[in-house]
C-alpha cells in the first residue's frame, strides 16, 4: 500500500516539478541564452521536404532539462531532511561504576567490589572516586 502511495505522489510530483522547469526554468534560461531556442538545432540528412533530420537540439534540451529537474529535486530532499532531522537520544543513565582498587566494573549501587571484595563505602562516585 505504501508503494501505491509513492506512486501516486511520485506521478503528481513530476508534474509540478515538469511545471517549474517548463515554465519557469526554461523561459529563464531562453532569457539568459538571448531566445535561443535549443530543440530547433537539427541536421538535414537529406533533400526534400520529406528529409530525415538528426534532431540533437531536442537532445540538448532533453539534457537541461534533466539537469534542472535533478537539481529541484535535489534541493527539495535537501530542505526535507532537514525538516524531518530528528533530535538524537538523551543519553542513557550511569549504571555501572569502576572499583577504585581493581579497576573492573560494578553496579553502581554496590557497596563491595564482587571482583576484589574491596569495600567501596557510601561516598563511592560513578567514576569510581571516592570524592563528591
Amino acid at each position: 500500500m505504501d508503494m501505491a502511495v509513492g506512486v501516486i505522489i511520485g506521478g503528481a510530483f513530476t508534474a509540478i516539478v515538469n511545471s517549474l522547469v517548463g515554465d519557469i526554468m526554461m523561459p529563464l534560461l531562453s532569457l539568459l541564452t538571448g531566445g535561443f531556442d535549443f530543440t530547433s538545432l537539427c541536421i538535414v540528412l537529406g533533400e526534400g521536404e520529406g528529409a530525415a533530420t538528426f534532431n540533437y537540439g531536442a537532445f540538448i534540451a532533453a539534457v537541461v532539462n534533466f539537469f534542472l529537474i535533478a537539481i529541484v529535486i535535489f534541493i527539495l530532499v535537501k530542505v526535507l531532511n532537514k525538516v524531518a532531522r530528528k533530535k538524537p537520544a538523551p543519553p542513557a543513565p550511569v549504571t555501572t561504576k569502576t572499583c577504585p582498587f581493581c579497576r573492573e566494573k560494578i553496579a553502581i549501587e554496590a557497596i563491595r567490589c564482587p571482583h576484589c571484595t574491596s569495600e567501596l563505602g557510601e561516598g563511592m562516585m560513578a567514576d569510581g572516586s571516592g570524592e563528591k
